[in-house]
């Protein structure tokens, strides 16, 4: 049984930066992991994806200010997320999927492996 489990949110000052982490258990597959995030009364969205060799793809709404990474002999990923703005605060989730996408997709419904999420607030 596959599990993600998330870890790194808080609370921090717009322009801040926090980093997230998700470790993956269960599964010598991981492929393509992806970040989401969903803000009260909105649709879950997507922030960013990385496959297993290292391609990355990322909203436009992060570009330039988050960076994901993964080591894929320990089935991790971590989401940098630098120069944080109040419209970055929401539930972040860490998924997986067995299937290697090029690019890194960034359909929610590609992925079949979800953590519980995990808070950031940013505060101005």
């Amino acid at each position: 049984q596959v599990q993600v489990t998330e870890s790194g949110g808080g609370s921090v000052q717009a322009g801040g930066s926090l980093r997230l982490n998700c470790v993956v258990s269960g599964d010598t597959i991981s492929r393509t992991m992806g970040w989401f995030r969903q803000a009260p009364g909105k649709e879950r969205e997507a922030v960013a994806a990385i496959n297993a060799p290292g391609q990355t793809s990322y909203a436009d709404s992060v570009k330039g200010r988050f960076a994901v990474s993964r080591d894929n002999g320990l089935n991790t990923s971590s989401l940098q997320m630098d120069s944080l703005k109040f419209e970055d605060s929401a539930m972040y989730y860490c998924a997986t999927t067995h299937v290697d996408y090029y690019p890194p997709s960034l359909d929610t419904s590609k992925y079949n492996s979800w953590g519980q999420g995990t808070q950031v607030t940013v505060t101005v």
